[in-house]
């Protein structure tokens, strides 16, 4: 596979198809923020807000700017939404909302930690653009509540996901990792890397289980397995993910056997997830063979794919080890024949276990900015070679 015709092609999805997509369909610069709740092709469903989508909005904005091209159409738009997440995002304590209508006033209010955590990922982005001391603290402030609050007892705000009792989620370790590293880059803060301590050992003493070769979704409050069909849920895309967010952290320390055993990680579960019939990831497995815990498990989403197709990349870069190209090409096969749509310069999100293009709402009723233009901006820095160890 040619690397450099490889980052063509993903700075071509990019700059030729995700960004004037976005531009075309999704900015609000009306109301401020952008407009996600979508059909495939761009057309507006509803003018509501989720919260986490317009921070999602600010970092790939943000990201465009300062990872591919100084484009002041994009810092524009990253701007557009931060304006309206500082105008309409939080409640009177300070916390994200989870969902406003356009307009700004509040449907749902702190009923998810993730909208903090990606306000906080969207902000330390756009601040490596520009410099704003207030934005900085607020970002700051934010991440402090959630570190705090995700460890006491009654903490539940993890929609739109039910959290029974007594667990532990990985979810939760799993965004902790990825933030907390972001505002180490932006910051240079030293401070926080026992906090990154902490949640990378959760994932990889914890929730990463060795003698199954998985990634459990949900534990017990003292860290022990569950009975199916909960307790053996695996998401694959979410392992895979999870483990790109510890190679970088791995990357920038110089952790050469944290990027090993992160990518052996994201080998299982490509092993454990790829589809034997039909090809593609499944979006949830069970770990015994179970009917899996997960709604839609058997379906083909565009997230987990376009994270494997980063990860497997980045495996390679830190490790060398062939396998990593090996299954990336295959995954880089089957999501380039399923998911591009090139009337759009966009790609489809859902498809059902054959790769044929289904309507029903996953999770969110929104077409996100977000983990396509993330991977392939991910990708083309690799690429150019500005990914790496750092000592």
């Amino acid at each position: 596979m040619n690397l450099a015709n490889l980052r063509d092609q993903y700075r071509a999805l990019l700059v030729d198809g995700i960004a004037p997509f976005w531009l075309k369909h999704g900015i609000d610069w009306e109301h401020g923020g952008v407009l996600s709740c979508m059909k495939e092709d761009g057309t507006p469903v509803s003018g509501d807000k989720y919260i986490w989508s317009q921070a999602r909005s600010v970092w790939t904005f943000s990201a465009l700017y300062n990872r591919i091209e100084k484009n002041p159409e994009y810092l524009r738009a990253a701007e557009n939404s931060v304006r309206f997440l500082l105008a309409h995002g939080r409640d009177e304590q300070g916390r994200w909302v989870y969902h406003t209508t356009r307009e700004g006033q509040v449907v749902d209010g702190h009923v998810s930690i993730y909208a903090d955590c990606f306000a906080v990922y969207g902000f330390s982005e756009y601040l490596r653009a520009v410099r704003d001391e207030k934005l900085l603290a607020l970002a700051r402030a934010t991440y402090d509540r959630v570190v705090a609050r995700v460890e006491e007892p009654d903490f539940n705000e993890v929609a739109p996901y039910p959290w029974p009792p007594h667990r532990q989620f990985h979810a939760i370790s799993m965004m902790l990792t990825l933030v907390t590293d972001e505002l180490i880059v932006t910051t240079g803060d030293q401070g926080l890397e026992s906090i990154l301590d902490r949640h990378v050992e959760r994932i990889m003493q914890r929730f990463v289980r060795p003698e199954r070769k998985l990634l459990f979704e949900f534990l017990s409050e003292n860290w022990k397995e569950l009975p199916p069909p909960e307790g053996t849920a695996v998401m694959p895309g979410h392992a895979i993910e999870c483990m790109w967010f510890v190679m970088h952290v791995a990357a920038r320390r110089g952790d050469r056997e944290l990027a090993r055993r992160a990518a052996e990680v994201v080998r299982w579960h490509l092993e454990a997830g790829w589809d034997p019939e039909y090809g593609g990831i499944f979006l949830g497995i069970d770990a015994e063979g179970h009917p899996p815990y997960l709604a839609n498990a058997d379906k083909k989403l565009w997230w987990p794919h376009t994270e494997a197709l980063y990860a497997l990349l980045l495996a390679h870069h830190l490790t060398g080890e062939a396998w990593c190209m090996e299954w990336y090409e295959k995954v880089h096969e089957w999501s380039w024949a399923h998911f591009p749509m090139p009337e759009a310069g966009e790609w489809w999100q859902r498809l059902d276990r054959q790769g044929n293009r289904v309507t029903e709402i996953i999770a969110l009723p929104v077409k996100d900015p977000f983990h396509l233009p993330r991977a392939a901006t991910m990708i083309v820095e690799l690429l150019e070679g500005r990914r790496g160890f750092h000592h």
